[in-house]
């Protein structure tokens, strides 16, 4: 169907649906059960006028989907690598297409783990293969940091099966999208990756001066974006790729996201959707000025741009309290992003 993909001229009224909206509870976990909490999903978009669902289909290194490369997620079958007997991505794809509602595949392409979640990991993840295989060379496709665990992008084989596993949802699924999101390098100190760092310093030819370490880590993550991006336009479907880095430029910088490329050259990102998680009196980022900076900042005239809205935040005391008493705040920001191509709201579950 790819109903965003063939026409993306209505402006996008999207919504997140992270994966712990589809965890399934041990009675759950059938068929039936996650075809009932989808259709529920569904249901309530179309009934809020949503025209696009961004479901998380890669969390830990593992799967929501059929895949040759990653482990069964634990949200559906409990532990990860478990038995499952239905395809949820398959479910939610055509349930969406029944009600004219697109589907992008969300994924997070580096994040393993995150402290204990998910409480184990499969003997099929990636990341066990390598620690138990005999090969040495593959100990270090990975780095740890504070309480995650992530893959290094530096290596051409981690970026290789990042590469694969969008490959395949492109080439496998009826879905109109996909899009990563701003978990790219988890901060910017200098001792995770100190090994691969060296090595690449160490390869280069006698004379040639090495980027620095953080110049270094944004050209891994590029050709990183641009392998994805490659790999969703060539499976010969109308299937747009997406990012959605944070809404503060300074983060981005700190988590080696090149955004000054993606959002002014071809071969990035079909559309960028900056997380604008502020309110219109924010004390230092107003949504407003911080929206018109994003738009003057998105060159490429191909590159469509969405605002990512803070539907999570509303009522609450966020933002120094600035969006108490504003029951109509989103309303305003969503009518605001009229002004670009459309929003994004996080997230389903405050829908």
């Amino acid at each position: 169907m790819n109903v965003q993909a063939k026409d993306m001229s209505d402006n996008m009224r999207a919504v997140w649906i992270p994966c712990m909206s589809l965890q399934l509870s041990e009675n759950e976990r059938s068929e039936d059960g996650f075809r009932k909490k989808a259709e529920d999903i569904i249901n309530r978009c179309a009934e809020n006028d949503i025209n696009t669902v961004i479901v998380q289909v890669r969390p830990f290194s593992d799967a929501l989907y059929k895949s040759e490369y990653f482990p069964v997620s634990h949200v559906l079958a409990g532990v990860q690598g478990g038995e499952i007997d239905f395809d949820a991505l398959e479910i939610i794809t055509a349930l969406a297409h029944d009600r004219g509602i697109s589907v992008h595949a969300w994924i997070n392409p580096l994040r393993i783990g995150i402290g204990a979640v998910p409480d184990r990991l499969s003997a099929d993840n990636p990341y066990m293969k390598w620690k138990n295989d005999d090969i040495t060379e593959n100990d270090g496709y990975t780095f740890t940091c504070d309480n995650g665990l992530y893959y290094d992008p530096s290596y051409p084989e981690v970026r290789r099966l990042i590469i694969n596993g969008v490959r395949e949802l492109a080439e496998n699924y009826d879905i109109d999208g996909v899009q990563i999101d701003d978990y790219f390098y988890p901060d910017d100190n200098d001792t995770s990756d100190t090994q691969s760092y060296a090595a690449y310093k160490s390869s280069l030819a006698d004379g040639c001066i090495p980027l620095s370490h953080h110049e270094w880590r944004k050209n891994n993550i590029n050709m990183l974006v641009s392998g994805m991006y490659s790999a969703v336009h060539s499976c010969g479907k109308d299937i747009v790729f997406g990012i959605s880095p944070q809404g503060n430029f300074d983060n981005d910088e700190i988590l080696c996201a090149d955004i000054k490329s993606w959002c002014n050259c071809r071969g990035y990102a079909d559309y960028i959707c900056p997380q604008l998680y502020v309110s219109n009196e924010h004390p230092v980022f107003p949504f407003e000025a911080l929206a018109d900076k994003w738009k003057s900042f998105v060159g490429e005239n191909d590159i469509r741009l969405y605002y990512g809205l803070a539907l999570y935040k509303l009522g609450t005391d966020s933002d120094s309290g600035t969006w108490l008493g504003k029951p109509d705040m989103i309303d305003k920001q969503k009518k605001y992003s009229e002004n670009a191509d459309g929003y994004m709201l996080y997230s389903y579950e405050y829908l």
